[in-house]
């Protein structure tokens, strides 16, 4: 595999290696001494598919918060989308920043999302399906989200929002939540005493 990281420290573009011949090709997805190697966290707790039948479709920007917070390895198996991910680390020099990446069947690339970044996509192709590796079991009481349109994030999104869900239409703006947001994500052991 090929890793390259982002802007946005711990935050990876994961390309395959190919091995081709008259057959087509091999390539490893996932291999967990390759991802501690590069300090990302190599434990999956569930695997996660999601279909689309709609280009335009918006999901997101969710996370969760500690001890539950997750990272995500997620890759398109059909169709394409532009995946977008915000850095939530109080601590970080890149917080509140983003990073968007365009993942598509065709390209068999994914994208890491460490601990405590929000991750949302929008669809750019009718029927697609995204799977997601998840590091972390869900946990429906530590869920939450930002706004996919709130003006402190920046996000641009390429196509209209067709379709997206009651709740991800209705979160907090930042400005309402921050400081709420900011104590939560805020690891124990650099919480100040």
């Amino acid at each position: 595999m090929i890793f390259t990281e982002t802007k946005l420290k711990g935050a990876f573009i994961v390309d395959i290696d190919r091995h081709e011949d008259s057959r087509g090709f091999f390539a490893r997805t996932f291999c967990q001494r390759e991802f501690a190697q590069h300090g990302l966290n190599p434990n999956i707790s569930q695997s996660n598919i999601a279909f689309n039948v709609n280009k335009g479709t918006l999901r997101g920007m969710h996370f969760q918060f500690p001890p539950a917070a997750e990272t995500k390895l997620v890759r398109v198996t059909r169709g394409g989308l532009l995946d977008v991910i915000v850095d939530l680390r109080p601590e970080s020099s890149t917080y509140l920043q983003h990073v968007a990446v365009e993942l598509t069947a065709e390209s068999r690339r994914a994208l890491y999302v460490p601990e405590r970044f929000a991750h949302g996509y929008q669809v750019l192709e009718d029927n697609t399906e995204a799977t997601y590796d998840m590091g972390e079991f869900y946990a429906p009481d530590l869920q939450s989200g930002l706004r996919y349109d709130d003006p402190v994030l920046g996000l641009a999104w390429p196509l209209p929002v067709s379709d997206i869900a009651a709740k991800d239409a209705e979160w907090k703006l930042l400005t309402e939540v921050e400081a709420d947001l900011r104590k939560r994500l805020v690891l124990p052991k650099t919480r100040a005493s």
